[in-house]
């Protein structure tokens, strides 16, 4: 078993067993009357035989299910949860392709505004800013001024479902990028809407990558790329590794 398996095992068992203890003892009872109990066949002259290795997995499974559906809403359930986002590794290693070649990186945990969601970040070149109206991920050292803007913004906006949002999003963008690229539903690197701007072919031509996405609730996340047509195979893709590790946690 993984570490992570083992210490999310260990975080579940002290979060819940306390409040859980006499729900299982009712779900367990519950479910063997249910389904370790004799069944007469056809004339109900013959009983079958009980069915108990077969079932058990079944039984455990259910169980575990319904406690765990329990638990999530209650205090301890949300304890519990909190100790899922602090398992994640504060540092690791992956593995980008960066301009056809495959490099080993180190990125490092970092929170969003409000602890909502993580991302890891190559911190060995970028660094996160946060604020209230959202959170930019750029470059330690600022760029010489004839290089365009490199920065990923990660807003949330809390009132408003992916669907309805990436219509405005896509008036607006197609203020500076007329042949803004139609809307398209993607998975990857993260599962929502894609709107992908380029506003000219020269090697400083302003490229524009926004991504809206659900926020788990009733509102979204507007994740927002912005760097140069040369810059697409070094900023681009480090952006976009960085955004696969991005998660909502609260």
């Amino acid at each position: 078993m993984s570490n992570f398996d083992e210490r999310a095992k260990e975080v579940f068992h002290k979060r819940t067993e306390q409040e859980t203890i006499g729900l299982q003892d009712e779900i367990w009872n519950g479910l063997e009357k249910e389904l370790f109990s004799e069944e007469k066949v056809n004339r109900g002259e013959v009983q079958t035989m009980k069915k108990k290795n077969r079932l058990i997995p079944i039984l455990i499974t259910t169980a575990a299910a319904l406690i765990i559906a329990f638990s999530l809403q209650t205090d301890t359930g949300m304890a519990f949860m909190k100790g899922i986002k602090d398992i994640f590794v504060p540092e690791k290693e992956i593995t980008q392709s960066i301009e056809g070649q495959d490099e080993k990186t180190d990125v490092n945990l970092n929170e969003g505004t409000n602890s909502q969601y993580i991302i890891y970040v190559d911190e060995t070149r970028y660094k996160m800013i946060k604020s209230d109206k959202a959170d930019v991920i750029t470059t330690i050292e600022p760029l010489p001024e004839k290089y365009p803007e490199v920065t990923m913004e990660i807003r949330q906006v809390t009132d408003q479902k992916p669907v309805d949002l990436v219509k405005q999003i896509e008036v607006e963008l197609k203020e500076e990028f007329p042949e803004l690229r139609a809307v398209e539903a993607v998975t990857e690197p993260v599962e929502g809407y894609l709107l992908y701007g380029l506003n000219g072919s020269d090697w400083d031509a302003k490229v524009v990558q926004a991504y809206v996405i659900s926020n788990g609730k009733e509102g979204s996340y507007i994740i927002t790329e912005n760097y140069f047509l040369e810059a697409a195979e070094g900023h681009g893709a480090r952006f976009h590794y960085m955004l696969e590790s991005f998660e909502i946690v609260e």
